[in-house]
């Protein structure tokens, strides 16, 4: 199976200075293997895009209180209150998205859209420098799309080919980010021979994935 390797050969392919998508709601649907071994790794100075940077010391929260997050662009980040201090500290810059707008930013990057524009943001420092228009007598905010040179997924299952399948709500933002990256990086807990999942149960072709690796693995 060429597309299976081990948490550290991924690793090795991320250079400081990357941009990385995560999924991942909290820690739910977050692929924590893979974020383990980067938090081993010397890369610094990421760009990170996620919903949240993980808790103290748990997911990406590791590679906060390491130092080795740049900016984060993501939609909550008061659970951990670490990177609340580092953002007020200046050692961290962060990009706050509203959740939905971020959602569909993703799935525009993927699509190979030149953006959108959404009420949600009118009126607050969110859409200051941003261009607006109206429409149909409505004020609207472009957003434009979000891709990354990795993306960093998790999954409940794969076959050998690489398809996907997810454990319900820990789906979140797994299957937008596998289209809106460069390489995309599969975290899995299980593989199964080709043909075990049925058609109607891919989520993620594997056409999107290039690699995966099995949860656990080093």
């Amino acid at each position: 199976m060429s597309k299976l390797i081990t948490c550290k050969e991924a690793v090795k392919m991320i250079k400081s200075s990357s941009r990385i998508m995560v999924g991942g709601f909290g820690l739910v649907g977050s692929p924590l293997s893979l974020v383990d071994a980067l938090a081993q790794s010397e890369v610094r100075d990421l760009e990170i895009i996620s919903n949240n940077l993980g808790e103290p010391g748990r997911g990406l929260g590791v590679l906060v209180r390491q130092k080795q997050v740049k900016k984060a662009i993501g939609s909550y980040f008061t659970s951990n209150p670490e990177v609340v201090k580092a953002y007020q500290d200046k050692e961290l810059e962060v990009e706050l998205i509203p959740q939905g707008t971020m959602s569909e930013a993703i799935r525009a990057g993927g699509a190979g859209l030149g953006g959108f524009y959404t009420p949600v943001s009118v009126g607050t420092k969110i859409a200051e420098n941003k261009e607006q228009r109206t429409l149909n007598g409505k004020k609207y905010v472009l957003c434009e799309p979000l891709k990354a040179d990795f993306a960093l997924i998790k999954a409940k299952k794969a076959d050998r080919l690489g398809n996907l399948i997810y454990n319900k709500s820990a789906r979140n933002f797994n299957p937008m980010m596998a289209t809106a990256a460069d390489v995309v990086i599969a975290e899995v807990d299980e593989i199964v021979e080709v043909g075990q999942i049925s058609p109607e149960e891919i989520v993620t072709p594997h056409l999107y994935v290039d690699f995966i690796v099995v949860n656990g693995g080093a």
